[in-house]
């Protein structure tokens, strides 16, 4: 199904904003829901933000909601991360669930079957 490629991730403060990218096959895009999640040193990795396979349905932690925007075109994948706060310091990972199309969006670690290789993102306060 191919590879998924992040980048974008930096080193800012906070108020800022990043957009962070992640590069995949055109079949992955329009066929599976992708999401992007996040693992802070010491923590668990968590669910950020997903995105179904046509587009039309979002989902996003609440910790971020209203903050951050998913949306993707044929080529890529992307989360916009805007009012940035120390908190959201993490290694930032996208995501594909291949279980099949037409599936609801997942916001769970092991529904998802590809994973990119991480970007770091850092807020200084």
């Amino acid at each position: 199904q191919g590879q998924l490629v992040e980048s974008g991730g930096g080193l800012v403060q906070a108020g800022d904003s990043l957009r962070l990218s992640c590069a995949a096959s055109e079949r992955t895009l329009s066929l599976y829901n992708m999401g992007w999640f996040r693992q802070a040193p010491g923590k668990a990795r968590e669910f950020v933000a997903a995105i179904n396979w046509n587009g039309h349905n979002t989902e996003y932690a609440e910790s971020v909601k209203g903050r951050f925007t998913i949306s993707k075109d044929k080529a890529k994948v992307y989360l916009q991360m805007d009012s940035l706060k120390p908190e959201d310091t993490a290694v930032y990972y996208c995501a594909a669930d291949w279980s099949g199309t037409y599936n609801p969006i997942s916001r769970y670690v092991g529904e998802y079957d590809a994973w990119g290789q991480g970007t770091q993102v850092t807020v200084s306060s």
